[in-house]
């Protein structure tokens, strides 16, 4: 609401590489709020929100753990790093696999039947957890497939419902995976491919960095699936299974951060420093564009002519029917802008490699709720 200080929490020696809130799900005791950090310094630590209270620490990691899962509904939480290791809220370790690599885990993310899928470089693993057969309290992970589809590191993963969960790569892939039975739905491979989007300029190039087309991070609807792609935004729509709109460069760097908004707007951040608002708003078709060859065709006027129907037919796929447009720059940060977390009517809160946080409220609607403020102290004072 203000942007006060509560607590500042210190326990780490080294970089946090991953944060997850855990709240109690069990009725029967008080209801308490924790947040669970990992560190470059090998420990987790579980931290009281209410009081900035150090609960508890665990220091017997082998390497970094960099990434936290919370697994809500059964009152575990997972962490990633060279294993995957199942916790409960009193940091009891329940059950963890064996060594899966040097690279470790990147990312985790939850899937239905008591499953999770894990990024270890190229492969994801789909991982079930389960209870002890024999009554006791004991818990089992069992790795039941490894999906080995990307080409290069998977540097994102989110979930899109119980149905579907998306991952990125460092190459620009996006593959739409099925969260049910992990077979692969769609496939997205040409995001840094001008010519596919046809409303950019095509470019000459001998070949990408990855700088230029790894996916840093993947947000979701029910309906499209938002993707930072080097220093572009793209929008995949997962019913037509395609690109419906980009901005290809969206910002002078990468871009860290994206999430979407009501009102079919997004917020993007970039290593540059800007935080930029965009609206997805649909093209209008103008009357005056010429009209493909074959269009009669199409609908069975004259005599059929195959090629320039498939012609046609193609350029409609192709062409985007959505365009991303720039509707607000929030200018206050001097360097890299990482993340965002956006609270509704609440406003946004950025952060920042300049060592800013910076808390935006909507001009609007502040604006309103000083007027309101206003007219009620008038009428209490008998001026109105």
């Amino acid at each position: 609401q203000t942007g006060e200080k509560l607590h500042e929490l210190h326990g780490h020696t080294h970089k946090i590489t991953a944060i997850a809130p855990f709240s109690s799900s069990d009725v029967t005791e008080e209801k308490t709020d924790l947040i669970i950090t990992a560190s470059a310094d090998r420990t987790v630590i579980v931290w009281d929100c209410t009081s900035g209270r150090q609960v508890q620490k665990v220091s017997c990691f082998h390497s970094t753990v960099k990434c936290l899962t919370v697994l809500q509904r059964l009152n575990v939480w997972l962490s990633g790093g060279s294993d995957l290791c199942v916790w409960n809220r009193k940091l009891d370790l329940l059950c963890k696999t064996s060594h899966l690599t040097d690279a470790g885990i990147g990312a985790l993310v939850e899937l239905p039947k008591n499953c999770v899928a894990a990024a270890v470089g190229k492969e994801l693993i789909i991982f079930r957890l389960s209870t002890a057969d024999n009554g006791s309290e004991g818990w089992n992970i069992l790795e039941v497939k490894r999906l080995v589809d990307h080409q290069d590191n998977i540097s994102s993963l989110v979930s899109v419902n119980n149905l579907t969960f998306v991952t990125g790569s460092h190459i620009g892939e996006l593959i739409v995976w099925d969260a049910l039975d992990w077979t692969k739905q769609a496939s997205e491979c040409n995001f840094w491919d001008s010519s596919v989007h046809l409303e950019v300029q095509p470019e000459i190039k001998l070949s990408q960095s990855p700088h230029e087309t790894s996916v840093q991070h993947l947000t979701s609807d029910e309906e499209c699936v938002f993707a930072a792609v080097g220093k572009g935004i793209y929008v995949y729509n997962l019913q037509m299974k395609r690109v419906i709109a980009c901005q290809r460069t969206a910002h002078d760097s990468s871009v860290l951060h994206i999430e979407k908004l009501p009102n079919r707007q997004l917020i993007s951040c970039s290593e540059d420093g800007s935080v930029r608002i965009w609206e997805l708003r649909e093209k209008q078709q103008l009357p005056a564009e010429p009209v493909p060859t074959g269009f009669f065709n199409m609908w069975g006027f004259g005599r059929a002519n195959k090629q320039a129907n498939q012609a046609a037919k193609k350029m409609q796929e192709n062409t985007p029917v959505y365009f991303l447009e720039l509707v607000g720059d929030l200018i206050g940060h001097s360097s890299a802008v990482q993340m965002f977390l956006y609270f509704g009517e609440l406003g946004l809160a950025t952060c920042s490699a300049d060592h800013l946080i910076i808390l935006w409220k909507d001009g609007e609607r502040e604006s309103s709720l000083r007027s309101l403020t206003l007219f009620k102290k008038l009428a209490q004072n008998g001026d109105l």
